[in-house]
């Protein structure tokens, strides 16, 4: 599920996902651009969407069955994610498979839940507090979300046990989580359905995945 500790500092960069739900997807071109910059090159950034003028809707809800899905399939790496409230979307992503999400609105959290909690998905409150300069404080919280390696702990002096207790949450979730491919058969069936016919995802996966199948 997670490649090691500070797995953002490997040669050749690791890939993340861009994907958030229906509800901000006017949003979606400012989220690409704002994790582009904030990665310098260092990375490859795919943007999923979901984006202005597609015919169909995705909840908060769905798009979370869709980020377990990009990442347990070991598609994609880490995920930049969001909704209105960005709370909703986290919450979601963390009662799925293979998920261990941040809600980051504002730099500081950004920068601890990388620093400290060295997840593999962050959630963007791009509706509720989103005013006058919410883009500046978008980019400065991608920015710090990606500065410095993942999971390698903070303050400096308490490191080494900040990162012995995100090895312990991470454990603990392998355990209380059943995988995806166990979660599957108990979905409902028009779940999958519409996930799985977001072509852009699933055929993504299969050029990049496991082969993990919904």
């Amino acid at each position: 599920m997670w490649r090691g500790r500070c797995f953002f500092e490997r040669r050749g960069g690791v890939r993340i996902g861009v994907i958030q739900a229906s509800s901000q997807k006017a949003k979606n071109p400012l989220l690409f651009a704002c994790t582009q910059e904030a990665v310098k090159g260092r990375h490859e950034v795919v943007n999923f969407g979901v984006f202005d003028g597609e015919g169909a809707e995705f909840s908060y809800v769905e798009t979370a069955v869709m980020v377990s899905w990009l990442l347990c399939s070991g598609a994609v790496d880490f995920v930049v994610t969001g909704c209105s409230s960005g709370q909703g979307m986290m919450l979601a992503c963390n009662s799925l498979p293979g998920v261990l999400c941040g809600f980051v609105p504002t730099p500081q959290d950004a920068f601890l839940f990388g620093r400290i909690n060295g997840g593999n998905a962050a959630s963007f409150p791009l509706g509720l507090g989103f005013g006058w300069l919410g883009e500046l404080n978008l980019r400065y919280t991608l920015e710090k979300l990606f500065e410095g390696g993942f999971g390698c702990g903070y303050p400096p002096e308490d490191a080494a046990r900040k990162r012995g207790d995100t090895e312990l949450l991470k454990e603990l979730g392998a355990v209380t989580k059943r995988p995806f491919e166990e979660c599957l058969p108990q979905y409902p069936a028009t779940l999958l359905e519409k996930v799985r016919g977001r072509e852009n995802v699933a055929g993504f996966i299969r050029q990049y995945g496991n082969g993990l199948e919904l």
